[in-house]
């Protein structure tokens, strides 16, 4: 499995704080939670991908480019009936 492409993203769409943001609020504040998701699973995956951690540490042009690919490839806007 491709870490950045398919398990980062499957694992930041499965927190249950980023799936209730989604649901229930805007998408700024989804934003925030799947920036927590994405630091929590990143650091999960630290021990089996030392350079994955080190750019997404170190490099903050990655870590923006990582947190933009996944929230566009977990988030989908709600339908709002009023």
């Amino acid at each position: 499995m491709e870490p950045v492409t398919e398990d980062i993203p499957e694992r930041v769409a499965a927190d249950t704080a980023y799936q209730n943001a989604k649901k229930n609020s805007d998408k700024q504040n989804a934003r925030i939670e799947h920036d927590k998701a994405l630091a929590s699973v990143i650091v999960g995956v630290m021990k089996d991908d030392t350079e994955l951690f080190k750019q997404f540490s170190d490099n903050p042009a990655f870590r923006r480019w990582l947190g933009d690919t996944v929230f566009s490839m977990t988030y989908e806007t709600p339908d709002r009936h009023p």
